[in-house]
């Protein structure tokens, strides 16, 4: 009886350190799979969607580094979630509201390639059905080679989150070629969509105009009208019947008409009491070339050359009209170098019906006088008028 009572409490003691024993071996637990390294996501505008456009339909470009030369490389797959949780078979994930990726589908690959399906599932906890996992597989599992490798991955035509936030996508990389098994390769990463701040402006119907004896350009080589120079114009020399005087103004103009602009010249002939210089035609309404010892104003818009009568006055429209959106030009009458012509009321410049930005016009002046013109101080004020259609 003492003997069985010792063998009793023998086992029990022995019972006892086996628990014990026991209690000191860990479980077993999972291997984890190796870190994805590197790892971004871009949020890429869409066909009509801004990249961070909350609720928007945009590409996501994954760009990560897999290091795993061993194992063959099947599909790679890509969890939307709340938290940046590890990949564990999609527990621990809920989806963000309003991510989508059912109606996603593959862009541009580089680094492992060959993908040819994506699928879409909904494997969030809450079995909500919220579309929150895509998965894309290749034809072959198969190495990614004997170095790791830079992998670039757009989705395209995913659906954000519907509210401002961030949300993380966890990536793993599989030997299958759905997503399923244990992951070789595993990372998260984060985006976040934002409120996209709208701007707007109006631009109202312009026109920009001036003229005086110079128009100078600003920094960016513009013309700009605050630099214009007084109006007050003298002519080069005394007048002559044996040369001829010259002088020059300049003017500026833009506009955002759809229809462009015209510049007319109105005002007199050169006076002086009641002697006049005439105004310069060629009988038929067009210009014609200044001549020594005749009496003569007249004037034109481009760069004259040197001739017996006729010295290198102007400058040629600047910048050229054609040249971008520079649609400013003079027209005919006043447009043919080395002849000149005045009548009050003339368009000297269009814009060709259509709007144009600044350009700057120099016009140039020039007098001959016969032997007998009186002697006197001629002027006459012109008005330039620029009248844009809208």
């Amino acid at each position: 009886m003492k003997i069985q009572k010792r063998l009793i409490n023998l086992a029990g003691a022995i019972s006892l350190m086996a628990a014990l024993v026991l209690q000191l071996i860990p479980p077993a637990t999972a291997v984890a799979a190796t870190q994805i390294t590197a790892r971004s996501l871009t949020l890429v505008a869409g066909t009509t969607d801004g990249g961070s456009k909350p609720g928007g339909t945009v590409d996501h470009k994954f760009q990560f580094t897999l290091s795993d030369t061993v194992d063959s490389l099947g599909s790679l797959m890509f969890q939307y979630c709340t938290t940046a949780a590890p990949v564990v078979s999609g527990i621990g994930c809920v989806a963000p509201v309003g991510i989508s990726t059912q109606t996603a589908t593959l862009g541009a690959e580089t680094g492992a390639t060959g993908f040819t399906t994506i699928t879409a599932s909904s494997l969030d906890d809450a079995s909500d059905g919220a579309y929150n996992v895509t998965t894309i597989g290749r034809s072959a599992a198969s190495t990614i080679g004997a170095s790791p490798v830079v992998v670039t991955i757009q989705i395209n035509g995913i659906i954000n989150p519907t509210t401002a936030q961030t949300f993380f996508v966890r990536i793993s990389s599989h030997t299958s070629l759905n997503g399923s098994g244990v992951a070789l390769e595993a990372g998260t990463v984060a985006a976040a969509t934002s409120t996209q701040i709208q701007l707007s402006g109006t631009m109202p119907e312009s026109l920009v105009f001036c003229a005086g004896a110079t128009v100078g350009v600003n920094a960016g080589s513009v013309p700009d009208c605050s630099t214009v120079t007084t109006g007050v114009v003298n002519f080069d020399r005394l007048f002559s019947p044996t040369d001829t005087a010259i002088a020059t103004s300049q003017m500026a103009a833009s506009t955002n008409a759809g229809s462009g602009y015209a510049i007319t010249v109105n005002g007199p002939t050169l006076t002086s009491g009641t002697n006049t210089i005439a105004p310069m035609s060629n009988g038929t309404g067009g210009p014609t070339a200044g001549i020594h010892g005749v009496s003569q104003f007249g004037l034109n818009l481009v760069a004259n050359t040197v001739a017996t009568s006729t010295p290198a006055v102007g400058i040629d429209i600047t910048p050229a009209s054609g040249a971008g959106s520079y649609k400013g030009e003079p027209v005919p009458h006043y447009a043919t170098v080395d002849s000149f012509k005045y009548a009050d009321g003339d368009t000297v410049a269009d814009s060709t019906n259509v709007g144009t930005d600044a350009q700057i016009y120099t016009t140039s002046y020039i007098v001959n006088v016969p032997g007998s013109q009186p002697a006197g101080t001629y002027s006459t004020t012109l008005t330039y008028i620029c009248t844009p259609t809208f």
